[in-house]
C-alpha cells in the first residue's frame, strides 16, 4: 500500500507544511497584549523546567502516547467514513498550525535561542510523530478513495483486505507514536533543561 501513495505523501506533506507556516505566520497576527501572555506562559514553563519541576516520565510518556493515539483514532474513523477525506486532510493541516505557532512563539519571545529551543523541545518527537501522521493519513485516503471507487460506483473488489491493510498500517503507525511519545517522556527533558537556562526572562524580546 505505501509504495503506490507517494502522491498522497506528498500532497498532505505539502499541506503539513502549508499549516506549519500558516501557525507561524499567527503568532504576528496577535495583539501585543496576547503576545505578552503567551510570552508569559512560555517563561513561566521554561523556569519550570530550569528548575526541574515537571510530571514524571511514566505519566508524561502515557499522556502523550493516549494524546498521539486520539490522532491516530481519529484519521482511522474518518477513513473508514469514506466522507472523511476532507476532514483527514483538515487535520494535517491543524497539526502543522499547532506545531508552527508553537516554533513561532517560541522565536518571536527569545529569537535565535527560540529556534534552538524549538529544536530540542518541538522537532525530536515530530521527526517521528509528523512521518506516521503522514503515512496514516495517506492510507486513511486511499481507503476511502478504494471504498468510493469500487464498493459504491462500481461495485467490486473485496473490502474486507483493504480495511484489513488499513488497520495494520494504524496498528504499526501507532507504535511509531509510542517512540515518540517515549522520545518526548524521556529524552526530551533531559534535552530542555540543558537549553533552558539560556533562556531567562532577561533574554525575552517581548
Amino acid at each position: 500500500m505505501i509504495k503506490n501513495q507517494l502522491s498522497l505523501y506528498v500532497f498532505v506533506s505539502v499541506l503539513f507544511v502549508v499549516g506549519v507556516i500558516f501557525g507561524a505566520l499567527m503568532v504576528n497576527a496577535l495583539t501585543l497584549e496576547q503576545q505578552q501572555e503567551l510570552a508569559q506562559d512560555v517563561d513561566q514553563y521554561v523556569q519550570l523546567m530550569n528548575d526541574g519541576i515537571g510530571s514524571g516520565a511514566v505519566h508524561s510518556f502515557w499522556d502523550r502516547f493516549f494524546f498521539h493515539s486520539k490522532w491516530l483514532l481519529l484519521l482511522w474513523l474518518l477513513g473508514i467514513t469514506v466522507v472523511g477525506i476532507p476532514g483527514v486532510l483538515a487535520l494535517n493541516f491543524l497539526k502543522g498550525a499547532l506545531v508552527g505557532f508553537s516554533v513561532g512563539t517560541l522565536i518571536n519571545q527569545y529569537a535565535w535561542k527560540g529556534v534552538l529551543f524549538s529544536l530540542v523541545s518541538i522537532a525530536p518527537q515530530n521527526m517521528i510523530a509528523v512521518p506516521a501522521m503522514v503515512i496514516m493519513s495517506a492510507a486513511a485516503i486511499s481507503f476511502s478513495m478504494f471504498v468510493i471507487k469500487n464498493r459504491l460506483l462500481m461495485q467490486k473488489g473485496e473490502l474486507a483486505p483493504q480495511l484489513g491493510s488499513f488497520t495494520s498500517t494504524a496498528i504499526l503507525m501507532l507504535i511509531f507514536f509510542a517512540g515518540a511519545a517515549l522520545f518526548e517522556a524521556y529524552i526530551s527533558p533531559a534535552l530542555i533543561s540543558w537549553v533552558s537556562p539560556l533562556l531567562s526572562s532577561a533574554s525575552a524580546t517581548i
